[in-house]
């Protein structure tokens, strides 16, 4: 059979502007701060899949801290990135094992979570070497340890002309974080560290930037970091009684007197819907948090059959009770113990009260909670700049899903609208 010929595509109108250093840096290490719609992950995946073509002995690792969440991000970014390039002729995409596979040389990008470290250590390509990795959504690794793991894993002598590289790329939610000091503050010869943000992206439409621009005006904190990349300077959070820590379900289930919270905001075009999922002891002031949904997108129907896969259909839940209908649709759909969050007066501040007597163990797999209870702040009088006794309305979703999972136990259950 005759061989398909390749189509020839001139990368700069494919890739783009403002990426020029990125796209020619052959340093060990490339970081890429970046605000939303900035177009980070879409260039580090079409490198990626432009120069695996271009060099035949290289083979690259992608990571995120948590497995699961690669298929909807790095995954999907490369397929896209493979039809965009108009070579999907030469590459082969599976599921089970997640990969990908450059077909006329027996390539391959693998895919590993650091929620499994022993996966991360021992991996072994069968042609060419292991040269390459990208750390996707960096700022989830809160643990520097943990990235000098992944840094040793990209070890020993690579044939001329490969080279050993890794690209982190995230948001720069918090300027406490490692990454600030380790790669921006002093970085060496062998670093690139750059910041880019929406306004590089010349194919955001008129309602992408209008996002921006609203969120320039109501929460000009949250535009420095989500707008403009720059460093989130994160002071008078909400809840610093909390930390990040593994623990066993079973252990947690097996305390008397633990009960579970399940609790759900909706969103859909801009923002996720997102489900909290919990175990709460009201003996020891103890909240465990052990798992998340947290996706954009969603239809009613799409939310049934998650929660669904999640295992926990049959949880009570308490949701929104802005959405009766969605509320109704879920009921109908098979989560016959949902039910609408009671609200009333001064209930933000009331369940935030609640909350704030307790200790949170965060499970580290719960990446979106764990980030927005690290920049979940209380608000500023424009005025006088002063913290004001009321959080920020923005980028709260579990946070409020939490609030409302826990509304039983801080008000108690005498009154239902059910």
């Amino acid at each position: 059979m005759k061989a398909k010929a390749a189509k020839r595509v001139y990368l700069p109108d494919v890739v783009g502007g403002a990426y020029g250093t990125f796209w020619r840096w052959k340093g060990r290490y490339r970081v890429v701060k970046g605000s939303r719609a900035s177009k980070k992950s879409k260039t580090a995946a079409l490198w990626f899949i432009a120069n695996m073509m271009a060099y035949p002995e290289a083979n690259l690792l992608v990571v995120r801290k948590v497995f699961r969440t690669l298929k909807d991000s790095c995954f999907s970014d490369l397929k896209w990135a493979i039809h965009r390039l108009q070579v999907d002729y030469w590459w082969e995409a599976k599921e089970s094992p997640l990969e990908l596979t450059y077909t006329p040389t027996g390539q391959k990008v693998l895919f590993r979570g650091l929620d499994d470290p022993l996966k991360v250590t021992s991996i072994t390509v069968e042609h060419g070497c292991l040269c390459w990795l990208w750390l996707e959504e960096a700022y989830e690794v809160t643990s520097e340890a943990d990235f000098s793991m992944l840094d040793e894993s990209i070890r020993g002598a690579v044939p001329e002309p490969l080279f050993k590289q890794i690209t982190l790329t995230f948001n720069p939610w918090n300027e406490h974080h490692w990454l600030k000091k380790r790669f921006f503050d002093n970085p060496d010869t062998e670093t690139l560290a750059m910041t880019t943000n929406y306004t590089c992206n010349e194919w955001l439409d008129r309602g992408d930037r209008e996002l921006f621009e609203t969120m320039r005006v109501n929460n000009p904190r949250r535009y420095r970091a989500a707008g403009l990349g720059e460093w989130g300077v994160v002071d008078g959070l909400v809840y610093e009684n909390w930390e990040e820590k593994t623990f066993s379900l079973d252990e947690v289930r097996a305390i008397s007197g633990v009960s579970t919270a399940f609790g759900l905001d909706f969103g859909y075009t801009n923002d996720p819907s997102a489900l909290f999922c919990g175990f709460i002891d009201t003996g020891s002031r103890t909240i465990w948090v052990f798992d998340e949904m947290y996706q954009r997108g969603m239809s009613n129907e799409a939310i049934y059959a998650q929660i669904e896969r999640m295992g926990y259909a049959k949880e009570r839940i308490t949701a929104d009770s802005a959405e009766p209908k969605s509320i109704d649709r879920l009921r109908d759909l098979g989560l016959q113990r949902i039910r609408k969050a009671r609200k009333g007066k001064d209930s933000i501040l009331n369940g935030i009260d609640f909350i704030r007597d307790y200790h949170l163990i965060i499970h580290p797999r719960c990446i979106n909670f764990l980030t927005e209870i690290g920049t979940y702040q209380w608000a500023e009088d424009p005025k006088t700049g002063y913290k004001i006794n009321r959080p920020v309305d923005d980028y709260n979703h579990l946070m409020d899903a939490m609030r409302y999972a826990l509304e039983d136990f801080s008000r108690g259950s005498a009154f239902s609208f059910d």
